[in-house]
């Protein structure tokens, strides 16, 4: 138990320090190792160039540890733009609420 509540305190203390688009999963030692599972879909274990959720990832017997593909907007003409994520290039588009097909030429910032 004790060495439960200290993984616990070093894990809330590695989530403040790291970004904020970066995940662990802590494996179920009891499952039989074949690779780390996201999602309902098994991925092998080794480097993860892109998962079906656009992460890259790190996957070993005892941990998944991944991050994502994609910078999320933050600052942008709401007024006139919107986001819309673009799976097939892991990333979002800022469009033209008006016309989704045209990119807003208004600048923008992103966090990832």
């Amino acid at each position: 138990m004790k060495s439960f509540l200290a993984f616990l305190v070093a894990m809330g203390i590695i989530v403040t320090l790291s970004d904020a688009y970066c995940f662990g999963v802590r494996q179920i030692p009891e499952r039989p190792f074949k690779g780390c599972e996201m999602n309902g879909k098994l991925y092998p274990f080794g480097h993860i160039e892109r998962t079906e959720d656009c992460h890259t990832c790190f996957c070993s017997k005892h941990f998944l540890d991944c991050c994502s593909l994609f910078h999320t907007p933050v600052a942008y003409d709401q007024k006139n733009c919107k986001v819309i994520f673009n799976k097939k290039r892991c990333d979002y588009d800022v469009v033209q609420r008006d016309d989704p097909s045209k990119m807003c030429n208004s600048p923008h910032s992103r966090v990832g």
